[in-house]
Protein backbone atom coordinates (compact mmCIF):
# COMPACT_ATOMS: atom_id res chain seq x y z
CA UNK A 1 0.00 0.00 0.00
CA UNK A 2 1.33 3.43 -0.93
CA UNK A 3 1.90 6.04 1.80
CA UNK A 4 -0.66 8.25 0.05
CA UNK A 5 -3.25 5.51 0.66
CA UNK A 6 -2.19 4.81 4.24
CA UNK A 7 -2.93 8.25 5.70
CA UNK A 8 -6.60 8.34 4.68
CA UNK A 9 -7.10 4.79 5.97
CA UNK A 10 -5.54 5.66 9.31
CA UNK A 11 -7.63 8.84 9.50
CA UNK A 12 -10.84 6.99 8.69
CA UNK A 13 -9.87 4.19 11.08
CA UNK A 14 -9.55 6.75 13.88
CA UNK A 15 -12.92 8.24 12.94
CA UNK A 16 -14.47 4.77 13.05
CA UNK A 17 -12.84 4.07 16.43
CA UNK A 18 -14.17 7.31 17.95
CA UNK A 19 -17.56 6.48 16.47
CA UNK A 20 -17.46 3.02 18.03
CA UNK A 21 -16.60 4.46 21.44
CA UNK A 22 -19.49 6.94 21.22
CA UNK A 23 -21.96 4.50 19.67
CA UNK A 24 -24.45 2.26 21.47
CA UNK A 25 -22.36 -0.69 20.28
CA UNK A 26 -19.90 0.11 23.06
CA UNK A 27 -22.52 -0.04 25.81
CA UNK A 28 -19.76 -0.93 28.28
CA UNK A 29 -18.18 2.46 27.66
CA UNK A 30 -21.32 4.55 28.33
CA UNK A 31 -20.39 5.13 31.97
CA UNK A 32 -16.95 6.44 30.97
CA UNK A 33 -17.68 8.42 27.80
CA UNK A 34 -21.30 9.04 26.73
CA UNK A 35 -22.93 9.63 30.10
CA UNK A 36 -20.17 11.99 31.35
CA UNK A 37 -20.39 13.93 28.07
CA UNK A 38 -24.18 14.10 28.35
CA UNK A 39 -23.93 15.08 32.02
CA UNK A 40 -21.44 17.85 31.23
CA UNK A 41 -23.74 19.08 28.48
CA UNK A 42 -26.70 19.03 30.90
CA UNK A 43 -24.73 20.88 33.59
CA UNK A 44 -23.78 23.62 31.14
CA UNK A 45 -27.39 23.91 29.96
CA UNK A 46 -28.65 23.99 33.57
CA UNK A 47 -26.40 26.97 34.28
CA UNK A 48 -28.63 28.97 31.97
CA UNK A 49 -31.93 27.20 32.61
CA UNK A 50 -31.95 24.77 35.57
CA UNK A 51 -35.26 23.19 34.57
CA UNK A 52 -33.65 22.02 31.31
CA UNK A 53 -31.26 19.62 33.05
CA UNK A 54 -33.19 16.43 32.37
CA UNK A 55 -34.01 17.30 28.76
CA UNK A 56 -30.40 18.34 28.14
CA UNK A 57 -29.12 15.11 29.73
CA UNK A 58 -31.32 13.02 27.45
CA UNK A 59 -30.55 15.18 24.42
CA UNK A 60 -26.81 15.13 25.08
CA UNK A 61 -26.77 11.37 25.53
CA UNK A 62 -28.82 10.86 22.41
CA UNK A 63 -26.54 13.14 20.40
CA UNK A 64 -23.40 11.25 21.50
CA UNK A 65 -24.95 7.95 20.39
CA UNK A 66 -26.19 9.25 17.05
CA UNK A 67 -22.87 10.97 16.38
CA UNK A 68 -21.08 7.74 17.27
CA UNK A 69 -23.12 5.67 14.85
CA UNK A 70 -22.63 8.17 12.07
CA UNK A 71 -18.86 8.40 12.66
CA UNK A 72 -18.56 4.62 12.89
CA UNK A 73 -20.46 4.10 9.68
CA UNK A 74 -18.65 6.85 7.79
CA UNK A 75 -15.15 5.95 9.02
CA UNK A 76 -15.53 2.23 8.37
CA UNK A 77 -17.03 2.71 4.94
CA UNK A 78 -14.37 5.19 3.89
CA UNK A 79 -11.58 3.03 5.33
CA UNK A 80 -12.68 -0.11 3.48
CA UNK A 81 -13.47 1.38 0.10
CA UNK A 82 -11.99 4.01 -2.13
CA UNK A 83 -15.42 4.90 -3.52
CA UNK A 84 -17.34 7.22 -1.18
CA UNK A 85 -20.98 6.29 -0.64
CA UNK A 86 -23.88 8.21 0.85
CA UNK A 87 -25.68 7.07 3.97
CA UNK A 88 -28.86 5.17 3.13
CA UNK A 89 -32.23 6.06 4.60
CA UNK A 90 -32.46 2.58 6.13
CA UNK A 91 -29.12 2.98 7.92
CA UNK A 92 -30.10 6.36 9.33
CA UNK A 93 -33.45 5.00 10.57
CA UNK A 94 -31.71 2.01 12.18
CA UNK A 95 -29.16 4.29 13.87
CA UNK A 96 -31.94 6.52 15.20
CA UNK A 97 -33.97 3.55 16.51
CA UNK A 98 -31.00 2.15 18.45
CA UNK A 99 -30.30 5.57 19.90
CA UNK A 100 -33.94 5.96 20.92
CA UNK A 101 -33.79 2.67 22.86
CA UNK A 102 -30.74 3.82 24.79
CA UNK A 103 -32.42 7.18 25.36
CA UNK A 104 -35.28 5.48 27.15
CA UNK A 105 -32.73 3.96 29.55
CA UNK A 106 -31.22 7.38 30.30
CA UNK A 107 -34.68 8.88 30.87
CA UNK A 108 -35.39 6.13 33.41
CA UNK A 109 -32.08 6.81 35.22
CA UNK A 110 -32.90 10.53 35.40
CA UNK A 111 -36.49 9.88 36.55
CA UNK A 112 -35.22 7.58 39.33
CA UNK A 113 -32.78 10.37 40.27
CA UNK A 114 -29.76 8.15 39.68
CA UNK A 115 -28.50 10.90 37.35
CA UNK A 116 -29.17 14.43 38.55
CA UNK A 117 -27.67 17.93 38.60
CA UNK A 118 -24.70 18.75 40.77
CA UNK A 119 -25.93 20.18 44.11
CA UNK A 120 -24.40 23.58 43.31
CA UNK A 121 -26.55 23.78 40.16
CA UNK A 122 -29.73 22.36 41.64
CA UNK A 123 -32.69 24.70 41.72
CA UNK A 124 -33.89 25.22 45.28
CA UNK A 125 -37.45 26.39 45.98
Amino acid sequence: MKPSQTRPRIKHGLIAFVGYILSPLSWWNDWFINIPLALAFAWVCSLFYPAAFQAALVGGYWLTNVLGLILLHFGTEQMLTSIPKRLSRRTIIKDLAISLLYTLCIVALAKWKILQPLPIFAHHN
